[in-house]
This record gives C-alpha cells, structure tokens and sequence, in this order.
C-alpha cells in the first residue's frame, strides 16, 4: 500500500518472454483483472447515463454518490465509481529492442460511442477530489472519443475479466523476444486483487473460450435429449390439439360427477 501511492517511488517493471507459437496480426492486448466485482450492485448503478450523453445533463450527478461533486461544490464529468476507478497501468512493448505500436483506436463499440457518450460532452473536475481513483482523462477531448473509459464503463459481469487496451497490427514470430514494460499505478493491492497482461489473437468465430463451448453443447445436448423424451412421450400417449377435457375446471367437473 505504501509502495503504489507513494509518488516518489518509481513504479516501472518489466517482463520478458519468447513467443512460442507465430501470432498473426491484428494482436489484441488485453488487461486482465481478478477479485474485483464490476457486478456489485452499488457500483454499477453508480453512473449517470444522462450525463455521459448530453451536454445539457452534465450538472446531473444524483445517482454518483460519493463521486458526485468537488470539495468546491462543483459537479464531477464523468461523476460515479465507475468512471472514478478508471484501470491507469499502462505498457509499452517492443520485440527485439523495437517498439510496437499500441493501436489504441476502435477498441470501444460503436453503439456505445454513438449512443451513449455524447460528443459534445468534455470531462471536467475529473480525478480532483480528495482520493484519486485511477486514470484522469484529458478535458479537450470528448467523452466518445474516450475509448479507454468506454470499455472500462462496460462492466463485467464476472470478478474476474478482461478489458481490451489496444491492439498490435503486426505479426509475432516463433521466437520473437518480447518485452513489457508496465507502469503499476493501479492500486489492486487494497482489496486483495491480480492483474495480468494479456497478449492474444482470434479467428473468424471469436477467442479461445473453453467454457463458452462447454456450455453450449451441454445444454444443447440436454436441450435435444428432453426434445427426444417429449416426443417418445407423445407417441405412446399423444394428446388431441384443442382437447377441452385437459382444461383444469373440466377435469375437477369430471372428478366431482364420479
């Protein structure tokens, strides 16, 4: 704890490895995050979606609580936790004593940039409270051009997740020495959490996702068995369409009249 909010400390590491396997551009860097609940109710209502989208909202902080207001009173843009925990480590790579460029370009979505951060809405008092939470973002430029808080206010659903922080637009050969060089600004230390680099690729059907699949053939699978069953069932004892008979008060009529 008194390393990570310790300025005059430097907070710059480095981490080498080789690739194994040739990776094919683009190569998606992601941060990876663990114990840390971006579902917990509290947080993720702690936002104000009108804000985030107009300009004419940008004094409606009322669901931001305690990241709402300055000690001055004056509204915070983009005001709640959410925001206010903003991931700031960031890395730099090279391959073989050569920089890679991080394209930090088209990692948000669209349809959030579109719809709900507004182009005309600039931060402002952001990170100026007593505590500072994470990354501070600069005031020229507007929140839909802010990718890394779009992605970032997309919580997960998981404690465990990660976020897309740019992407490498050349291939990595087997062999390749790779360098990261991290800023460790963000404090995980306080409540316990892991973070992680992550360098990967897709193909046209997405990532690597184990457990997606599993998922899905399992209950594809329990899906088309219990579809085999009714069907047994309808052909041993198949019942009439529009049979009124099966209709609860007809059924307690017949009862009684017995």
């Amino acid at each position: 704890m008194t390393y990570i909010k310790d300025d005059r400390i430097s907070k710059t590491c480095a981490v080498n490895f080789t690739v194994k396997n040739r990776m094919k551009a683009p190569i998606y860097v992601y941060y990876q995050l663990g114990n840390f609940y971006q579902n917990h109710r509290r947080y993720v209502t702690n936002r104000d979606d009108k804000q985030l989208r107009s300009k004419e909202d940008v004094n409606e902080v009322s669901k931001c609580h305690p990241e709402d207001y300055t000690p001055n009173g004056e509204p915070i843009v983009p005001c709640g936790l959410i925001a206010w925990s903003l991931f700031n480590d960031t890395y730099r790579i090279s391959n073989n004593n050569k920089d890679l460029v991080i394209n930090k370009k088209n990692i948000a979505w669209k349809s959030d940039q579109k719809a709900k951060f507004g182009s005309d809405v600039y931060p402002r008092n952001f990170q100026s409270g007593g505590l500072i939470g994470g990354a501070r973002l600069n005031e020229s430029i507007p929140l839909s051009e802010q990718e890394d808080l779009i992605v970032w206010m997309r919580t997960a659903a998981l404690p465990t997740f990660r976020k897309l922080y740019g992407k490498i637009e050349v291939d990595l050969d087997v062999n390749d020495e790779i360098t990261i060089v991290i800023e460790n600004n963000y404090n995980t230390y306080q409540f316990g959490g892991r973070k992680s680099v992550v360098l990967s690729t897709t193909t046209w059907i997405g990532g690597k996702n184990d457990f997606l699949g599993i998922a899905y053939i399992l209950i594809g699978g329990l899906s088309w068995l219990y579809s085999l069953v009714f069907l047994i069932m309808y052909m041993m004892r198949p019942r009439p369409l529009g049979d009124p008979t099966y209709l609860s008060w007809n059924r307690n009529h017949e009862s009684r009249r017995r």
